[in-house]
């Protein structure tokens, strides 16, 4: 028996009872354990990850399917890995240490996060070990994790680079890792990393929204940001004061809109005003989001009377949409700005008298004469027979 469990990998091995995992499932810490030995932990009356000896206030258990996964490999192939195993893992259980260690430096801890992009990169074959020794869980425990949550500057270097590593982590791991900001607290620490953090945080937490909307396995996640009046708030902002930033903010307001309820909310939080100022703001600007940004616009007014009328009633949301018809530089957008003045305009004539006084007939004109597809123009034709029709029965 001794002999068999000397060819056990340490990776293989519950920290509880020391034996082959058979059920392995992960911790908010980021510590794997074997399902019935975490289980007879808590039931004893420990709210502790017996590892690191957190206080655990999220005892959620998470399946962790690639260890499973890799150990059912094992097993196939006789209890017996490549050579290359020991020299691979070991490596990277020795990285983990590192960063969870309390008598590791701040120096040492950055000096450890910088090397997991540049290993994904190089050997891209290490990715899925990564995981399965819970590093992205780990990163989001070490990241959102702290409670009463302030801002301290003196760790932002560090909170930038986990953050960074979990976003090349994200792709390639279980979304429901994330999970863990549906707790009051870790949501908070999201909340104040965005509210303080530099430029380069928030735009990055605006890409890890982008990444939460994208899954099914974090919906229920994307519909509590969406509806959190702080972060809203944040990325109208963002959007309406920093053009450098703002692209984020734009990127992260479109995925949101994946739920129909977000897209309420986005209406109620004042955040077409956010578009209708981006995208007046990119006219001088070689490069932007605004097709992106006109894509939402359109989404939004195309399920939400109350967005129509938002537009509708922003001095500049309907002259906004009227530049988007025709660019000299891209046609990006045009289709998506046609769209959503054929929607207000066919129910409002205070949205086609908007139009028409920001010059749509010239801009649309302009559009059929460009090399635009025909797909665009129909659409040009179908939006100049619509003002034509209405201006005839208003007579």
């Amino acid at each position: 028996m001794k002999e068999a469990q000397m060819t056990i990998p340490h990776l293989f091995r519950c920290p509880i009872s020391l034996d082959l995992f058979s059920d392995p499932v992960t911790l908010s810490t980021g510590q794997t354990y074997d399902r019935s030995s975490i289980e007879k932990w808590f039931a004893f009356g420990n709210l502790t990850c017996p590892v690191t000896m957190q206080k655990l206030h999220d005892p959620s258990l998470v399946p962790n399917h690639n260890l499973r996964h890799l150990i059912e490999q094992w097993r196939q192939m006789g209890h017996h890995f490549h050579p290359e195993y020991s020299t691979t893992i070991d490596p990277l259980l020795h990285l983990k240490r590192n960063i969870e260690s309390p008598h590791s430096t701040l120096q040492d801890k950055l000096q450890t996060l910088e090397k997991i992009p540049v290993l994904m990169d190089e050997t891209p074959s290490k990715t899925p070990f990564l995981l399965q020794i819970g590093f992205l869980s780990l990163f989001s425990q070490l990241l959102f994790g702290k409670l009463d949550r302030e801002f301290d500057g003196k760790y932002a270097d560090f909170e930038e680079k986990l953050l960074s590593c979990i976003l090349k982590l994200v792709p390639f791991g279980e979304f429901q890792c994330l999970n863990m900001l549906k707790e009051e607290s870790k949501l908070e620490s999201f909340l104040v990393l965005f509210e303080n953090g530099s430029g380069m945080m928030k735009q990055s937490l605006c890409r890890l929204v982008g990444a939460i909307s994208s899954s099914p396995e974090t919906r229920e996640l994307c519909a509590m940001i969406g509806r959190n009046h702080r972060f809203l708030q944040g990325i109208d902002h963002l959007i309406q004061q920093n053009f450098e930033t703002s692209e984020a903010g734009i990127e992260a307001i479109s995925a949101l809109c994946c739920l129909e309820s977000n897209r309420e909310n986005l209406v109620r939080e004042g955040l077409i005003n956010g578009l209708i100022t981006y995208i007046l703001n990119t006219e001088t600007k070689e490069r932007s989001s605004a097709g992106t940004a006109m894509a939402t616009l359109e989404q939004i007014v195309g399920s939400e009377r109350s967005g129509k009328e938002a537009l509708i009633k922003d001095p500049r949301g309907v002259k906004a949409v009227v530049k988007m018809v025709f660019r000299v530089s891209d046609h990006g957008g045009s289709e998506s700005a046609l769209n959503s003045l054929i929607m207000v305009c066919y129910e409002s004539l205070e949205a086609r008298e908007k139009a028409i006084d920001a010059g749509v007939l010239t801009q649309l004109l302009l559009l059929l004469q460009s090399q635009c597809s025909c797909r665009i123009k129909s659409k040009a034709r179908t939006l100049l027979k619509l003002l034509r029709s209405k201006w005839d029965e208003e007579q």
